[in-house]
């Protein structure tokens, strides 16, 4: 909250003694003009409420580092600017923490929620609301606005005559329903009122050519709104804070590896978990870390910069007839094309402005006639490597011209398969090789093909994703349930661990699927010397291609839905990982089934429970 500008400062003295000046150059030193402004807000939001005898109280933001909390309050100023997002891996997050902070370096009033952590009774008296989200899998909203979603579009959300607002809504076009949840909010917004900022912003997997512009369209518009009487400069700045969630805290200088300055990992090991006959690749790798850059907490993942095989890059070359020595310049770099390829774009993943110009340039009218069908252009995206459409749709492209056109290269993330508590200064993966046929042989997904070929002593550029939204209960006497087929047992490795490791007293129960008993139980051994130490204490199991019928997780719960009940009323904590688009709509309507059956709950008040653990944190989803 900001100190209206009409209200007295109080008496400051007008110097600090030695050890705070002291202080304060060690909590400052370092910082980037941008993170120094957010301080600078922070602590005038800080000095508001003492001004008028109020105890600072945190509500949903996370203070600095040793500095206390900052207020706030059930109203935002009237000239305040609430950023809201929507993240399920971090972009939507990332992306809303640059507005925060070239919102403070304007001198503009600035905050920034998470949206499961955004007071809905604030909404009919916003002025100024910008809102950056996710679409996940079929059109959906990621998990934590969810709540936030539902309300806006459902018949409870007010009137927005007074506010004025923008939506950036992020997305892969490889997918028939693009930011389908940006485009839902920003119609919505304008149906209730609302007058626009800028238009919708659809950013596609390289997110910093829509959302750069688009953030400074936004404060372009903002700062002609600002009256000039509260208009702050650099030099002069009007009081403004920036409350943050507990998702969202800005950095302050460390050696932590980030997304944008990444760390190498050495590999200590590469094991393969599934065994003979299984038609899966699955590895386990673990990594040599230092903790002062890498470390994490379980539920956390590892974000991995691959680099592409260099059979595939020789492929690509020899099917454009381009050299791979070619230099090519762009945005101030200039790389030779190989490592352009190699290193910096995306070979595995279509996207449709490349579709499109490879149709014009193979004047192909079949790939034409697919691209005006939203429904056959995303089965294509998604189902055909960038070799294959050359092979398929011969076309001629320059160096330049087929850089820009490919999406940049992105990193993957990967739940973390450990506690630290447990392996020390390890961090480990649990990795499915992507393998599938191609048009004349074997393609592979690029970072599953980069970690599954690496051996013992390579590295790999990795950095910590933070996930706040899938912890363990800080009470260690809470019972755990963990829903994990496939890879998605990754984090649930990591939490038995933890749980043993912090001698954790609640109990745990583990749900595991995978096609065969005898190829694909991974962690085998583990989970049974987990039972017989204690440290596990029910395990269900569902190999879906052993039996006559096929059997998965959600027939398991089903099963014992009675016990599962009983865990959730006793307040045992849910955690579900793996595929959003089928294991986890399914997992999630089979506990709606149980609370009905097992609780004699209706549909919406089965809806509304698990609603409610959401937000309690007690059912956490860590979905792909």
């Amino acid at each position: 909250m900001s100190l209206p500008l009409s209200s007295p400062l109080p008496a400051l003295p007008l110097t600090l003694d030695v050890e705070r000046r002291a202080l304060l150059q060690r909590l400052t030193e370092g910082l980037d003009p941008a993170t120094l402004w957010w301080v600078s807000g922070y602590l005038a939001g800080l000095a508001a409420p003492q001004a008028r005898g109020v105890d600072p109280v945190l509500s949903g933001a996370t203070a600095l580092p040793g500095l206390p909390a900052a207020t706030t309050t059930a109203d935002a100023a009237v000239d305040t600017l609430t950023i809201v997002y929507g993240s399920q891996t971090g972009n939507a997050k990332r992306a809303a923490e640059s507005l925060l902070s070239e919102a403070g370096a304007q001198g503009l009033n600035a905050r920034l929620l998470r949206a499961d952590a955004y007071p809905l009774a604030e909404l009919k008296r916003e002025t100024q609301l910008v809102v950056v989200i996710s679409t996940q899998g079929d059109g959906d909203p990621p998990d934590d606005a969810r709540g936030f979603v539902e309300h806006l579009v459902g018949r409870r959300a007010p009137k927005l005559e007074s506010l004025r607002f923008a939506v950036l809504g992020l997305g892969d076009s490889s997918y028939a329903k693009f930011c389908e949840i940006g485009r839902v909010l920003d119609a919505r917004l304008a149906e209730l009122g609302g007058t626009r900022l800028s238009p919708l912003g659809e950013a596609d997997v390289d997110i910093d050519t829509v959302a750069t512009p688009w953030r400074g369209e936004v404060l372009r518009r903002l700062e002609a709104l600002r009256p000039a009487s509260k208009t702050g400069t650099p030099d002069t700045p009007g009081l403004r804070v920036a409350l943050v969630d507990s998702g969202a805290s800005p950095a302050l200088a460390s050696k932590a590896a980030t997304r944008e300055a990444p760390v190498a990992a050495e590999l200590l090991g590469n094991t393969r978990l599934t065994g003979r006959g299984s038609d899966r690749d699955t590895r386990h790798l673990e990594f040599a870390i230092d903790p002062a850059t890498l470390d994490y907490a379980p539920g956390d993942a590892a974000g991995v910069w691959p680099v592409q095989a260099p059979a595939l890059v020789d492929a690509i070359l020899e099917a454009t007839g381009l050299e791979g020595d070619t230099v090519v310049a762009l945005d101030g770099t200039a790389l030779p094309l190989r490592r352009w390829l190699g290193e910096r774009r995306e070979l595995t993943r279509l996207n449709r402005p490349l579709l499109k110009a490879h149709a014009e340039r193979s004047d192909s009218a079949r790939l034409t006639a697919t691209l005006a069908d939203a429904t056959a252009s995303a089965a294509l995206l998604q189902r055909t490597p960038l070799l294959d459409l050359l092979a398929e749709h011969p076309a001629s492209w320059a160096a330049d011209d087929l850089i820009r056109s490919l999406r940049p290269l992105a990193p993957r993330l990967y739940s973390i398969a450990s506690s630290r508590e447990a392996v020390g200064d390890e961090l480990h993966l649990t990795v499915g090789h992507e393998v599938f046929e191609g048009r004349d042989g074997l393609r592979y997904g690029a970072a599953s093909h980069y970690l599954a070929t690496l051996t013992e002593g390579d590295s790999a550029r990795l950095f910590i994703e933070r996930n706040e939204r899938f912890r363990l209960p800080d009470d260690l006497s809470r019972d755990v349930i963990m829903i994990g087929p496939g890879t998605g047992v990754a984090p649930f490795r990591g939490f038995v661990q933890h749980r043993a490791a912090t001698g954790a007293s609640g109990r745990n129960w583990l749900v595991f699927g995978n096609p065969h008993f005898r190829s694909d139980f991974l962690y085998q051994v583990e989970w049974q010397k987990a039972l017989k130490a204690g440290q596990l204490h029910r395990l269900d199991l569902a190999f879906s291609r052993d039996g006559a019928s096929k059997t998965y997780v959600q027939h398991r719960i089903e099963e014992q839905g009675a016990e599962l009940w009983r865990w959730l009323q006793d307040g045992a904590h849910l955690y579900v990982c793996g595929d959003a688009t089928r294991m986890a709509k399914d997992v999630h309507t089979t506990l709606l089934a149980i609370a009905q059956q097992h609780g004699g709950l209706d549909r919406d008040a089965a809806t509304d429970y698990f609603t409610g653990l959401e937000r309690t944190a007690r059912y956490a989803r860590d979905v792909y």
